[in-house]
């Protein structure tokens, strides 16, 4: 494409010198023409410095262009987030022993790597994640509210509450992880513990999403 453009540039410079005399030159058809080729030097260093300058912009952007498609094309996308309920409100559990948390209302699931039906999320791609999660509890009667966030058996993260003075808490945890294909990231409420989620207002919920590739 540069080349091309050189090309036109340099063709155009020979129609666009002025004849050095009031002459014309005869042409086959008897008619004349004004345009003629002519020794231009000072239109034709002119004309190169234009060229050359255009040229370094086309390869600045076809370098930034291919900097731009090399981050879109090709790059694994995968994210969800989703809230414990997606109608009503009141608590979860207590279960007699540890249990995953079922997130049901997804707002988002690129990839496909979460399953609400197991509350799993299961990695496709090798690579860095982000993951968050909240938890919402009531004070009444006094809770024992305790989330852990696990990869696959074991615990990367915790929440919890033994109860207060207030009427509600909550609170949140997030990490950075490295995940292998296969491995699985969930919520899991600890035996005995409760935890509370409206619809409405979504207070309980569990994010994530792939950082980069490794």
């Amino acid at each position: 494409m540069m080349e091309t453009i050189a090309v036109l540039f340099l063709a155009l410079g020979c129609c666009l010198c002025e004849p050095q005399n009031s002459g014309h030159i005869q042409q086959s058809g008897g008619s004349t023409s004004s345009c003629i080729p002519c020794s231009c030097p000072k239109d034709d260093d002119h004309l190169a410095r234009k060229v050359a300058l255009l040229e370094s912009k086309v390869q600045k952007t076809e370098k930034e262009v291919s900097e731009l498609r090399s981050l879109v094309e090709g790059r694994p996308q995968v994210a969800f987030s989703a809230a414990l309920l997606d109608s009503g409100n009141g608590n979860v559990g207590p279960f007699p022993g540890a249990t995953p948390l079922k997130y049901k209302k997804v707002f988002s699931n690129t990839g496909s790597g979460y399953n609400p039906s197991t509350g799993i999320f299961t990695a496709m791609v090798k690579g860095m994640y982000f993951f968050r999660l909240s938890m919402f509890n009531q004070q009444i009667p006094t809770p024992r509210s305790v989330v852990n966030l696990m990869k696959n058996s074991q615990i990367v993260a915790t929440i919890w509450d033994m109860g207060g003075t207030d009427l509600n808490d909550t609170g949140s945890n997030a990490v950075v992880i490295p995940l292998d294909v296969g491995d699985n990231v969930y919520v899991q409420l600890m035996a005995a513990a409760i935890i509370y989620d409206d619809s409405n207002l979504s207070l309980t919920t569990f994010t994530g999403f792939l950082l980069f590739t490794m």
